[in-house]
């Protein structure tokens, strides 16, 4: 049985049926940040995420990702971070402005970002580097969205700013990959157009 992936309300968790993996895959959508609430997953379930998080391809096992967990007031404390740089470099920006960059974070209770790096091999280019921590940022939205959560992936002009990254914590040959938005739907969520396979696909 499915579970429903929007209940404003998370059912005890030993009742928690995990959905046929085809279908997951098949429906996966993502939930706007602004949608969701508390609750937020368990500790044994973020370890769960994390856990599948670290589980993709990665040639050269080479482990060019890792993850920074916002729960609570660390979500604030990034914001201010993020404030702060927002209003240094916006100096006519207005004070409603300014809120809003503090609290990018604040929607959802749990917030993962995904930290790429490389480094260097004779065989294994950046460019697959980076792919791996793409894949650890969708395994993430996937294992989530399995849990019954709702899951967004989402960048924005912080994720690329170096005075935020530093702030934040990150090693000048780091970057962000995005930060995944975790919690519980409030409303069921609309699914969007998909590509026509007719569209994407050719055979060689």
């Amino acid at each position: 049985m499915l579970i429903s992936a929007w209940h404003a309300r998370r059912p005890v968790e030993e009742d928690i049926a995990v959905p046929d993996a085809i279908e997951l895959l098949k429906t996966r959508r993502s939930v706007k940040p602004r949608e969701m609430t508390g609750p937020g997953p368990s500790p044994a379930e973020l370890e769960t995420i994390l856990t599948i998080g670290a589980r993709v391809p990665d040639h050269g096992k080479l482990v060019p990702w890792r993850f920074i967990v916002f729960e609570g007031e660390a979500r604030q404390r990034a914001g201010e971070v993020i404030a702060k740089v927002f209003a240094r470099k916006n100096p006519g920006a207005s004070a409603a402005d300014v809120e809003t960059e503090r609290k990018r974070l604040m929607d959802a209770p749990l917030v993962i970002g995904i930290v790429s790096f490389t480094r260097p091999h004779p065989k294994v280019p950046a460019f697959e580097q980076e792919l791996s921590a793409g894949a650890s940022a969708m395994n993430i939205v996937t294992a989530a969205t399995a849990l019954g959560y709702g899951a967004c992936w989402l960048t924005s002009w912080f994720s690329f700013d170096r005075d935020v990254l530093d702030g934040l914590g990150l090693k000048p040959d780091e970057k962000l990959a995005g930060f995944i938005h975790i919690g519980t739907p409030t409303k069921p969520s609309e699914d969007r157009p998909r590509p026509f396979l007719s569209e994407i696909v050719t055979r060689f």
